[in-house]
């Protein structure tokens, strides 16, 4: 390269931990990322996995109303957060989409790329997030994680099987989920983001006739939403303790291979 050019930097990659939900099915009585998992939040793994994979720069986590206690969990990761990352924190709207809408207000207009992630999925390994980030900057508007269906689909009315898709074609679909900043404040500010039926910001996008590409997700990105699924992510961090699973997902950047 000539002396007098420069390579240009990367778009800056925003990214919103949303962590607003009630747990309700987990039954603890408390929002889901307050609850301890192998000792510590759900909200501080997932936040450990954020740090650990180095992709965001700006990173907003959107949290219950008035939660000062997963309020103070930001603020410590906000603390310890690698140089050039700030990290803070907003309250979360009435559903999914109003609280990704809320993050998506308080990330700085500089960021071109937006990742949008659960805190759910706490153990989710940070390849994953640098996968999604490095389809999004090669030029996907929507990318998400994805793993194939073990199980047999049904499609079921009334209590009755209708029908059976092809596994082949189907896909489970985890976060982060990564987007053009601009095309995913265009997908929250369409018409399809008052359906009540939305779960996810790639059905946003889906509605505007965006394609979304798909890129590996990993068996660790599971949401923890009942009390087995706690159990198992309380198992995979004893494991990582015990040295004989995938290691712990911290900013040391050790591995996050998958346990047997």
């Amino acid at each position: 390269m000539p002396p007098n050019l420069q390579q240009p930097a990367p778009p800056v990659v925003g990214l919103i931990v949303v962590a607003a939900g009630t747990g309700q099915r987990l039954g603890h009585g408390i929002p889901k990322a307050r609850v301890l998992c192998g000792g510590r939040t759900l909200l501080e793994h997932a936040l450990d996995a954020v740090s650990a994979s180095g992709v965001a720069a700006a990173v907003v986590v959107v949290l219950p109303p008035g939660d000062t206690v997963l309020a103070a969990v930001v603020e410590a990761a906000a603390g310890a957060a690698p140089r050039g990352c700030w990290i803070t924190s907003v309250p979360g709207g009435a559903s999914r989409v109003a609280s990704v809408r809320a993050g998506l207000a308080a990330l700085p207009p500089a960021a071109e790329i937006v990742l949008v992630h659960d805190a759910a999925r706490a153990l989710t390994p940070p390849a994953v997030f640098q996968r999604v980030a490095a389809a999004v900057r090669a030029g996907a508007p929507a990318v998400i994680p994805v793993v194939p269906v073990a199980d047999t689909i049904k499609v079921v009315r009334a209590d009755v099987v209708e029908s059976t898709p092809d596994r082949a074609g189907l896909r489970a679909v985890q976060t982060p989920q990564g987007f053009a900043a601009a095309s995913l404040r265009s997908a929250h500010n369409g018409s399809a983001a008052a359906d009540p039926g939305i779960t996810d910001d790639a059905m946003l996008m889906e509605a505007l006739g965006v394609p979304v590409r798909v890129v590996d997700g990993d068996p660790l990105a599971f949401k923890v939403t009942t009390p087995l699924d706690l159990t198992v992510a309380e198992a995979v961090l004893a494991l990582r303790r015990d040295g004989r699973g995938a290691a712990d997902p911290s900013p040391s950047g050790r591995s996050t291979d998958v346990p047997e």
